[in-house]
């Protein structure tokens, strides 16, 4: 069974949806809204806002939107329940026991499971390390020069290659298969069950609240892939997890160390540098970045110094931007990633490292000149112009300045024909042209185009909520029943009824509606841009407009569905009095 409305209600109303947000987002109050930059779609310009009146946050860029539950099973990507428990348990509140449905209780189970599962063989594989049989797996982390205090602080393991091991023993822990085919710890054939990291070192990937929600293991050999991560499941999702996060959180420094493995990771945090996470297997993305963000203001990338450790630099510059990070980038040459670098150099030189580390976009500008022959006309000419589009990246005129100052002074460039180069460039580069000036893939959101009267339904329900004192003057005009679509309907159904009661409640709304791409469009229907700027002139023919547009669409709609000679009469006695409609606003 579910939790009563009741309940439901009591929990996000002792949530505000502000304090909710800003836990996980940067936000800047503008007037009565709160913005910030998306965490659920990239952008450089801040789209999502969160209006504490209405208890509900929306994104103009990408529409994503709801209240205090939709934002952290979004976030989290939780169910609707275990962010009731989330909320509850923030809000001092003790939840009924059997507050679960019956899906609820059986993707809970699931996931505590499955984390017991993880748990026992993390546990297995560490056991197997120090045991003889882990002899070759030891030895290989010791020979990389970890301490026993090190192997043991991060549940270091190794998986032999017996390939039913850890399956028997999971098995006499009493985990069911239907489990552990869910876990992604083992390849199932038709006849039998073989570990999927048999003949590894294993590390077990931890998420925040130190919980194993994974594992990444290391082949001893030639064999390939050198590095392989558990597969996607419901407690791993590799693109909003960072390794070492667990333990970088709490480190108290202004900055984390980016690097690209976890051997990095681990030979900088034996080294002092506790502060360091790596992406897991994948491109670093906007929702690591988000996930940084909510500890530290800046970032330093510590990639490898070979070419491919130089594009993935350049690729994840722009993402730390977009996240709101300000980023560096450190100079492991000559040796190739921090791991060696530490063994030859020690953690002082590293540190050394870390205060000259250099600017991320005079980086780049390093790579665009490393890549271009001066002593030719032609492409020193493209180099300028080059520099030109970059410089152009930045929005605010005092920071595109400074930088127009140090790019001059680094590479000598004619300070007065680079800014001529940038004025002519601004007013000739196209939107698309700066949109591909970041080398970022962006997600592309279609949008279907919005006819007038959509518009306008929205329109009217947003006006509805932020100011309560029309209703009184559309009631003679506009009904529930005027608002045709199914959707539409429910929520003006809900809305007059709460206007009726003087209670205004859009959050509540939008917990009638389970599905969060519902929720979303509800959130939307709320949010309805509305200029402040309009004079009460402006105002009054906008919303006749609106009631007029709204109105006609109900009678036209009605009317091809006409069966009834007295609702004929009564439509075209509507149809009559459209011209008359009007309303003041005091």
């Amino acid at each position: 069974m579910y939790y009563s409305d009741d309940l439901i209600e009591e929990i996000r109303s002792r949530n505000d949806i502000v304090d909710v947000v800003s836990s996980y987002v940067k936000l800047q109050k503008k007037g009565s809204t709160y913005f910030g930059l998306c965490p659920f779609h990239s952008e450089k310009s801040p789209s999502f806002s969160v209006t504490p009146s209405k208890q509900m946050y929306y994104c103009f860029g990408c529409g994503a939107g709801g209240n205090a539950y939709t934002f952290i099973m979004k976030y989290e990507n939780y169910s609707f329940t275990e962010a009731v428990k989330v909320l509850a348990d923030r809000a001092g509140i003790a939840l009924p026991e059997g507050g679960y449905s019956e899906e609820d209780k059986r993707r809970a189970d699931l996931k505590n499971r499955l984390l017991e599962a993880n748990k026992e063989a993390a546990k297995y594989y560490y056991h197997i390390l120090k045991s003889e049989r882990g002899a070759q797996g030891y030895e290989y982390l010791r020979n990389r020069g970890l301490s026993d205090e090190t192997i043991t602080g991060f549940g270091l393991g190794f998986s032999t290659n017996y390939s039913n091991d850890l399956y028997d023993y999971l098995k006499s822990k009493g985990f069911e298969d239907n489990v552990l085919k869910e876990a992604g710890l083992f390849n199932y054939s038709e006849k039998k069950v073989y570990d999927k990291f048999s003949g590894r070192v294993m590390f077990p990937i931890m998420d925040v609240n130190n919980r194993v929600i994974g594992f990444g293991g290391r082949v001893m050999g030639d064999a390939q892939p050198k590095y392989l991560n558990s597969p996607e499941t419901i407690l791993f999702d590799k693109s909003r997890n960072l390794y070492g996060l667990n333990i970088a959180r709490n480190s108290r420094k202004e900055y984390m160390l980016i690097c690209e493995g976890y051997m990095d990771v681990i030979s900088l945090h034996q080294a002092g540098f506790n502060n360091a996470v790596a992406s897991l297997g994948t491109a670093y993305t906007l929702r690591q970045a988000a996930l940084i963000k909510r500890y530290v203001d800046s970032v330093y990338l510590t990639y490898d110094s070979d070419g491919a450790g130089v594009k993935a630099a350049l690729r994840a510059i722009p993402i730390s931007k977009e996240a709101g990070l300000s980023t560096k980038v450190i100079n492991m040459k000559p040796y190739k990633d921090p791991d060696e670098f530490i063994k030859a150099l020690g953690a002082d030189e590293y540190e050394k490292r870390i205060k000259n580390a250099r600017n991320s976009f005079l980086f780049e500008i390093d790579k665009m000149r490393e890549e271009t022959d001066i002593n030719d006309p032609d492409m020193k000419s493209r180099f300028y112009r080059s520099v030109a589009k970059k410089l152009l990246e930045f929005s605010d005129e005092l920071e595109r300045n400074v930088y127009i100052d140090a790019v001059c002074e680094e590479y000598m460039l004619p300070k007065d024909s680079l800014i001529k180069t940038l004025g002519k460039l601004s007013l000739t580069i196209s939107e698309e042209d700066l949109k591909n000036l970041n080398p970022v893939k962006k997600e592309e959101y279609k949008k279907t185009k919005e006819d007038g009267t959509a518009m306008a339904l929205k329109t009217l329900l947003t006006w509805l909520i932020d100011d309560a004192s029309i209703y009184p003057k559309i009631k003679g005009i506009i009904k529930k029943e005027d608002f045709v679509s199914p959707m539409y309907y429910q929520v003006a159904d809900m809305l007059f009824d709460q206007l009726e009661a003087g209670e205004i409640n859009p959050a509540k709304i939008i917990n009638h509606f389970e599905n969060s791409d519902e929720q979303s469009e509800i959130a939307g229907l709320f949010s309805s841009p509305i200029s402040d700027e309009m004079t009460k002139d402006e105002r009054e023919k906008v919303l006749n407009d609106i009631l007029y547009n709204v109105k006609k669409n109900s009678i036209d709609y009605r009317s091809r569905e006409i069966t009834d000679i007295a609702l004929l009469q009564q439509i075209i006695k509507e149809q009559n009095e459209l011209s008359k409609i009007h309303i003041t606003l005091s």
